[in-house]
C-alpha cells in the first residue's frame, strides 16, 4: 500500500493550540472566584444561573444569585463606618428577594440583649432568662422576629450606649425588616393581645414613649420627658444618619466629658454628669435647629408603649379580675372557648373589641386595660445596683408579678395558670374558664 500522506504542520499546530486553549478555559472557570468584582458590585443585576443538571445547588434555590450591597467590600456593619445610599441598597436587595417585599406587611425585628458576662446579683441570670422568655412568647404570638444580643459590638460604647451598634448591625443584617424594635432587657410585655399600631407611624421614622409638650414646648425640660429604653426605628437612611448624630454625644466623641456637663446643666433633674443616651436624645429633639429630626419623631403617650413599673404592678391583680369578669358576661362564651395557640391573633382581636363594652378600653393610671409594656427602669435585676429609691423586695416582687401576669396569658392556651401572682407553681384550668372557677 502506498504510504499515508502526512498532515500539514499548520493543521497540527492549530489542533494543539485549540486543545490547550480549552484546557486553560476549564481551569480558569474552575478556580475563578464567582464573587470577584473587578468593576465593583451590582445593586440588582442578576448573575448567570448555575443551570439545571449541574449538580451544584443555587444559593437561591435555582434562580441565580443577584448582586446586592452584601457584595460591596466597602460596606461595614460597624458603627464607625458611615453608610450612604442605604434606601437604594435596601430597595435593590428587596428586588432581588421579592418574597420579602410586600406593601401589606411591615416586618418588625425586635432587638434586645444583656451583658456577655454572668450577673453579679443572685438570681439575676434566672430573671434575665424569664425576661427573655417573655419577649420570645410575645414574638411567637405576633410573628415578630427576635434578635437577642449578648456581645458588645463596640466595647467603648457600653451600658446604655451599647444599643446603637447593635441596632445598626441589625439593620444591615435584616434588610427585610422595615422596623427595628429596641426593647430593654428589663421590660416586660404585660399585654400579649396588643399589636403595634404601625399604620399610626407611617409618616415617622422613630417612635419613643414620651410627651411632646414636655420635649418640644416646655421651658425647662426634663431628661425623663421620654424613655429611650423601648423604641421603634425605621430601617432607612434617615435612621442611620440620626443614630450617627445621636452617637456623636456618646463615649466615642472627643467631647464626651463636655456633653455630660452640658446635659447636667440643661436638665435640672439630672443628678449625674455623664452623657447618657436618653438625655442626649431629649437634648437633640429640644434644640431649635432639630426640625429635620422632630418631623420624623413620634412621641407616643396614648398607651403604655412602655410604662413605669411602680405605677403598674400594684394594679395587675385587679386587671386580672376585671378581664375575667368581662369573659363571664352574657354573650362572651366565644372569648372563653379553648383554641390552638396559632389562633391567638383572632381571639386577641375579639378580646380587644370587647374591652370598651366592659369599661376596660382606657389605658394609663386611670384605666384598666392591660399595660402593653411594663418597664422596670432603675431595678437593675442583673447587676443589683438598683436605684436607691427602690427596695429589693419592691423590684424583685414587681418583676415576678409582671412576668407571672404575662405568663398566665400564654399558659392559658396550654390549659394552665400560675397558682398565685408570686407563685412558681401552676395549676390546670377547668373547661369554660373563667366561667368556672379554678379549684385548688
Amino acid at each position: 500500500m502506498p504510504p499515508r500522506a502526512a498532515k500539514p504542520s499548520w493543521l497540527s499546530d492549530a489542533l494543539l493550540f485549540a486543545a490547550g486553549a480549552a484546557v486553560a478555559t476549564v481551569a480558569l472557570l474552575a478556580f475563578a472566584n464567582p464573587f470577584a468584582q473587578p468593576e465593583g458590585y451590582y445593586d440588582d443585576g442578576a448573575a448567570p444561573s448555575s443551570g439545571s443538571g449541574s449538580g451544584t445547588p443555587s444559593l437561591r434555590g435555582g434562580g441565580g444569585a443577584a448582586r446586592t450591597f452584601y457584595d460591596d467590600p466597602a460596606l461595614a456593619y460597624a458603627v464607625d463606618r458611615p453608610i450612604t445610599g442605604w434606601d437604594e441598597k435596601r430597595a435593590g436587595w428587596l428586588r432581588a428577594h421579592p418574597e420579602f417585599a410586600s406593601d401589606d406587611v411591615e416586618r418588625v425585628l425586635m432587638v434586645s440583649g444583656s451583658q456577655p458576662t454572668p450577673c453579679r446579683s443572685p438570681g439575676g441570670d434566672h430573671t434575665l432568662l424569664r425576661l427573655l422568655k417573655n419577649k420570645a412568647d410575645y414574638c411567637r404570638l405576633h410573628g415578630v422576629q427576635l434578635l437577642y444580643n449578648m456581645a458588645l459590638l463596640r466595647p467603648s460604647m457600653d451600658r446604655y450606649w451599647a444599643k446603637i451598634p447593635v441596632i445598626r448591625a441589625a439593620m444591615v443584617a435584616h434588610p427585610e425588616a422595615e422596623w427595628v424594635w429596641w426593647v430593654d432587657s428589663d421590660a416586660v410585655f404585660t399585654d400579649m393581645d396588643f399589636r403595634l399600631p404601625l399604620r399610626r407611624y407611617r409618616a415617622h421614622n422613630l417612635v419613643v414613649h414620651g410627651w411632646p409638650s414636655l420635649v418640644f414646648e416646655a421651658q425647662a425640660s426634663s431628661w425623663t420627658s421620654l424613655n429611650a429604653g423601648v423604641f421603634l426605628i425605621r430601617n432607612c437612611q434617615w435612621s442611620l444618619d440620626f443614630m450617627d448624630a445621636w452617637a456623636a454625644m456618646g463615649p466615642d466623641s472627643p467631647d464626651y466629658q463636655r456633653w455630660g456637663a452640658v446635659l447636667k446643666s440643661t436638665f435640672k433633674d439630672k443628678v449625674f454628669d455623664e452623657s447618657d443616651d436618653q438625655s442626649a436624645l431629649v437634648y437633640m429633639l429640644m434644640q431649635k435647629g432639630s426640625r429635620p429630626w422632630r418631623d420624623k419623631v413620634f412621641l407616643e403617650s396614648d398607651y403604655y408603649f412602655e410604662g413605669y413599673w411602680a405605677e403598674i404592678v400594684g394594679r395587675l391583680g385587679n386587671m386580672t379580675d376585671r378581664y375575667e369578669a368581662m369573659e363571664r358576661r352574657p354573650g362572651a362564651a366565644a372569648l372563653r372557648r379553648r383554641h390552638a395557640e396559632r389562633e391567638h391573633a383572632e381571639y386577641a382581636a375579639a378580646r380587644n373589641a370587647a374591652l370598651a363594652g366592659a369599661g376596660l378600653a382606657e389605658t394609663g393610671v386611670h384605666g384598666w386595660r392591660r399595660p402593653f409594656v411594663t418597664h422596670f427602669t432603675g431595678c437593675q435585676p442583673c447587676s443589683g445596683q438598683r436605684n436607691e429609691h427602690y427596695s429589693g423586695d419592691s423590684c424583685d416582687q414587681g418583676i415576678r408579678r409582671a412576668l407571672n401576669f404575662a405568663d398566665d396569658q400564654v399558659l392559658r392556651a396550654y390549659g394552665f395558670r400560675h397558682a398565685g401572682p408570686l407563685s412558681d407553681d401552676v395549676q390546670p384550668l377547668p373547661f369554660d374558664y373563667p366561667a368556672k372557677a379554678v379549684t385548688s
